[in-house]
C-alpha cells in the first residue's frame, strides 16, 4: 500500500471521495430539476473523471479545445459540445471529421462562420448541429438576443448544419465580488437574457431546442430560470479557492489540494515552498493577489499566512505562521483555479484519507 507521504512533492492530489460527493450532489440536483447536465470537461481532462460523471447521469461533454473532443471520441463519448468557433480551415476540417464519429455541437456567434462551416460539411455529406453562443454581461464572445435571430436564420437557409439551439457563459459571476445572493440574481438574469433570445428565434418561426447555460459560479441559479433546458458546470468536480471565496462551495467539498514542502525558513515571517507557478499554474485569486490557499490536514485555512509570491519552482509564504514552519515539512495549499492547475500536470494522485489508490493521467494538455 502507498501512503500520500510517501509521495515526493509537488504532487498534486485528488480527494476521491469528496470528489465522488460532488459529482453525484450536481448530477441530482439537475436531476430533479429536469436539466440536461453536460459538464465541462477541461476542469479534469480526465477519463476516469468523464465516467464517473456519465454513470451519473451526464447527458454528454461540453470542450474547451478539439484535442478534448478526440479524446473523448477516442474514449467512446460520442454526444459532445465544442463551445468555441471553428475559425480556421483545419478546425472546420476536424469538426466535420468528428461528426462522422459522433455527435459534436459547435458554438458559432457569426454568419460568417456558419457559411464556411456548412459549405465544408456539405461537401463532406456531414450535417454539423450549431448552437448560437448569446453574450449575457461577459463581453468576451458571443451575440446580443437581437443578432442572434440573423445567424438563426442563416443556419435554418443552409445545407450542411442545423440550429441545435442557443448558449451562453456566464462567466463575469467568477468575479462578481458581491454577495451570495448577488450572484445568484445576476446568474438568474444572465439566463433570463438567454432565455429571451430564444424565444425571439422562435417567434422568427425557427425551432430552438436547446437553451444551455454554464458555469460553476452560477450552478445553483442560472439553470433554474424557466425555459433553459441544459447546464454546463465544470469546476464543481473538484471546486476550488476561488469558488469557496465565491460561496459555490464549503471548504470541506474542494477535492483538489497541492502537496508541497518547506525548503527553506532563514527569514523571519517567511518560508519558501517547493511548488510555484509550474505546479499550481499563475491563475490568480478572484478576491486578493494570492497564488492559493494554505490549509490545514483538515483542509482548512491556516491563519496568518498568505502566499503572496511565486516564482517557476519556489513559492513564498508570508505571515507569523511561517515562523513555526520548518524545513522539511509538508504542507497542502488549495489552488485557487482547478482547470489551470490540472493542465500543468501529467500524472494526477488519486487518494481515499492517506492512501494512493491510483494515478491518472490528463489527455489533451497543451
Amino acid at each position: 500500500m502507498t501512503r500520500l507521504d510517501d509521495l515526493d512533492t509537488p504532487v498534486l492530489v485528488i480527494d476521491r471521495s469528496r470528489m465522488d460527493a460532488n459529482i453525484l450532489a450536481m448530477a441530482e440536483r439537475m436531476r430533479t430539476a429536469g436539466i440536461a447536465l453536460r459538464p465541462h470537461f477541461k476542469p479534469s481532462k480526465m477519463i476516469e473523471v468523464a465516467r464517473r460523471q456519465r454513470d451519473a447521469g451526464a447527458v454528454g461533454f461540453t470542450c474547451a479545445t478539439l484535442a478534448e473532443v478526440d479524446a473523448l471520441l477516442d474514449a467512446g463519448f460520442d454526444d459532445l459540445f465544442w463551445a468555441h468557433a471553428p475559425a480556421t480551415p483545419d478546425k472546420r476540417r476536424r469538426v466535420v471529421d468528428a461528426n462522422r464519429r459522433g455527435r459534436v455541437i459547435v458554438g458559432l456567434d457569426s454568419t460568417e462562420l456558419v457559411a464556411l462551416l456548412a459549405a465544408d460539411a456539405d461537401a463532406a455529406g456531414v450535417t454539423v448541429p450549431v448552437r448560437v453562443e448569446v453574450d449575457t454581461g461577459l463581453r468576451r464572445t458571443g451575440v446580443t438576443g437581437d443578432q442572434a435571430v440573423g445567424i438563426a436564420r442563416a443556419v435554418a437557409a443552409l445545407p450542411g448544419v442545423h440550429l441545435d439551439g442557443v448558449y451562453t457563459h456566464e462567466g463575469q459571476l467568477a468575479s462578481m465580488r458581491g454577495e451570495r445572493d448577488e450572484l445568484r440574481d445576476a446568474g438568474r438574469a444572465a439566463s433570463s437574457a438567454l432565455v429571451s433570445a430564444a424565444e425571439t428565434i422562435r417567434i422568427a418561426g425557427i425551432d430552438v431546442p436547446t437553451v444551455s447555460v454554464g458555469s460553476t459560479p452560477g450552478w445553483d441559479s442560472a439553470p433554474f430560470v424557466d425555459g433553459v433546458t441544459e447546464a454546463r458546470p465544470g469546476t464543481y468536480v473538484f471546486f476550488d479557492g476561488n469558488q469557496w471565496r465565491l460561496g459555490s462551495a464549503t471548504i470541506d467539498q474542494c477535492a483538489l489540494h497541492l502537496h508541497t514542502t518547506v525548503i527553506s525558513t532563514v527569514r523571519p515571517q517567511q518560508a519558501a515552498i517547493d511548488a510555484g507557478i509550474k505546479a499550481l499554474s499563475s491563475d490568480g485569486s478572484n478576491r486578493d493577489n494570492s497564488f492559493g490557499i494554505v490549509v490545514d490536514g483538515a483542509g482548512a485555512p491556516v491563519a496568518e499566512i498568505d502566499f503572496t509570491r511565486a516564482y517557476e519552482e519556489h513559492g513564498m509564504l508570508d505571515g507569523p505562521a511561517a515562523d513555526t514552519m520548518r524545513v522539511g515539512e509538508r504542507l497542502r495549499i488549495l489552488p485557487n483555479h482547478a482547470c489551470g492547475v490540472v493542465n500543468m500536470w501529467s500524472r494526477i494522485a488519486i487518494v481515499d484519507d492517506t492512501e494512493v489508490v491510483d494515478l491518472w493521467t490528463p489527455v489533451a494538455r497543451h
